[in-house]
C-alpha cells in the first residue's frame, strides 16, 4: 500500500459536471455531499445555470443533496439561495463529524451516499475517513487562496501516485 493511498480518491473526474448521475442512481446512491467552492462554481461565486440545472436534475432523479463546506454560513447561504439543499457550514473538513452530520440531514448511510469534491487533502481525505465514495474533480478555476495553492503542489505529487497505481491495476 502506497504511502498515500488514504488521499486516493474513488474516482478522478474533469468535472462535477461529467459525473453520470443517473448511473450512480441506479448503481443504488441515493445521497450526494458537494463541496461548494472550485469544485461547483469558481471561488466565492453565486450558484449559476450548469448549477441550479445540475441540481434541478438530481432533486428529479430522486438524490438528497447537501453543501458541506468549510466557508462561513453568509458564502454558504448565498450559493444555496437559488439551489435549496442541505448545508453545513464551517464543516472542519477532513473531519468526519459532519459528513456524517450530512447522511443523518439527507437521511442516507455510508453505503448509498457519495462526495464530490476538488481537494485531496479536505474533501476526499474526510470521504475516505468517513467510509464513502468521493470523486475528485479538477478545480473549476485556477485563481485560489495561497493556502490552497501550496496544498496543490502536494496534490500532485499524489496524484502522480494516484495515476501510476491506477495504470498498474489496469495492466494487470
Amino acid at each position: 500500500m502506497s504511502l498515500f493511498e488514504k488521499f486516493y480518491p474513488d474516482a478522478y473526474l474533469d468535472s462535477t459536471y461529467v459525473i453520470d448521475f443517473d448511473e450512480l442512481y441506479k448503481t443504488g446512491y441515493r445521497g450526494v455531499i458537494f463541496d461548494i467552492d472550485n469544485t461547483l462554481v469558481p471561488h466565492g461565486a453565486p450558484a449559476d445555470e450548469r448549477a441550479k440545472k445540475l441540481f434541478a436534475h438530481l432533486k428529479e432523479l430522486g438524490f438528497s443533496c447537501c453543501l458541506l463546506s468549510n466557508n462561513q454560513r453568509p458564502r454558504v447561504e448565498m450559493f444555496n439561495e437559488e439551489i435549496g439543499v442541505h448545508f453545513i457550514e464551517n464543516a472542519h473538513k477532513p473531519s468526519t463529524k459532519n459528513y456524517l452530520r450530512a447522511m443523518e440531514l439527507m437521511h442516507t448511510d455510508k453505503k448509498n451516499t457519495l462526495f464530490v469534491g476538488d481537494q485531496l487533502f479536505t474533501d476526499v481525505y474526510g470521504a475516505r475517513r468517513t467510509g464513502l465514495y468521493s470523486i475528485l474533480v479538477k478545480p473549476i478555476h485556477p485563481k485560489e487562496e495561497i493556502q490552497i495553492v501550496l496544498k496543490r503542489y502536494l496534490e500532485k505529487v499524489v496524484l502522480y501516485f494516484y495515476k501510476r497505481d491506477r495504470k498498474k491495476c489496469a495492466d494487470k
